[in-house]
């Protein structure tokens, strides 16, 4: 294994990787959204309910998120968009319980991709993102 050049390596310390949130109750597209994010040079933690996004997000809050609305069993992401919003972490909805999460996903104000859409695209949403917060 070859090391990299010192400038390579002191740029990549000066700006490390967006550590992004997925929130999701579905074991493969939290694979899918992982390996997406690691693709575009981010790093990934997933929860795949409620209580432990929220635990990822006080242990060590992340850049940005990706939230599913419905979590299964009647439980959704609300709590955990409203400790993101309390943090001035921005996020993006993933879903695609539209229909019947249309009025909890209208009340957090941010952009919506349907499911399904490529793993890919999604990864560039979030780090837009984090540009964006950047730049603010």
């Amino acid at each position: 294994m070859t090391e990299a050049p010192p400038a390579a390596r002191s740029s990549a310390q000066s700006h490390p990787a967006a550590r992004i949130l997925i929130l999701d109750d579905e074991p493969m597209i939290l694979i899918d959204l992982s390996f997406a994010l690691e693709d575009e040079g981010a790093s990934a933690v997933t929860a795949g309910s409620a209580p432990a996004a929220l635990d990822v997000i006080d242990e060590t809050p992340p850049d940005a998120a990706i939230l599913d609305v419905n979590l299964g069993g009647g439980r959704t992401c609300e709590p955990v968009a409203a400790r993101l919003r309390e943090l001035g972490i921005p996020f993006l909805i993933h879903s695609g319980d539209l229909d019947r999460q249309g009025e909890l996903v209208a009340q957090f104000g941010v952009r919506v991709i349907p499911k399904p859409t490529p793993g890919s695209q999604i990864a560039k949403a979030a780090l837009r993102l984090v540009r964006q917060a950047a730049e603010a």
